[in-house]
């Protein structure tokens, strides 16, 4: 059920694409070549998504389904577990990942991917 939710919703941000760069059970989502989501399509319940230092501790401390980064940087990437958030809200962790990767690309890919 959430793969294909959170597949559209990946896929439907500009620069996008869907790899598996590591295994082919991780698919990761890409924006200009930079990972902002990753996950387990095997045993998909749970995601991996990049998050500012100061507020994925706030996330952290707020919501038992959120923990720092399972095999990734704890300090700037959070494991959501998808069972018990609505998933409105996890769309809203989506485009906070998505918009930290596209804020550190070149500011002529920025340009490019903001309009």
């Amino acid at each position: 059920m959430y793969l294909e939710l959170i597949r559209t919703y990946c896929l439907s941000k500009p620069f996008t694409e869907e790899t598996f760069p590591f295994d082919e059970k991780t698919v990761v989502y890409k924006v200009a070549g930079k990972m902002f989501c990753l996950g387990d399509i095997l045993d998909f319940h749970s995601i991996n998504l990049k998050c500012d230092p100061e507020y994925a501790i706030e996330l952290r401390e707020q919501y038992d389904q959120i923990t720092p980064g399972y095999h990734m940087s704890k300090k700037l990437w959070n494991t959501v577990e998808l069972d018990q958030l609505n998933i409105e809200f996890v769309f809203g962790l989506i485009d906070h990942s998505y918009a930290e990767v596209v804020k550190k690309l070149p500011l002529k890919v920025r340009k490019e991917i903001l309009g």
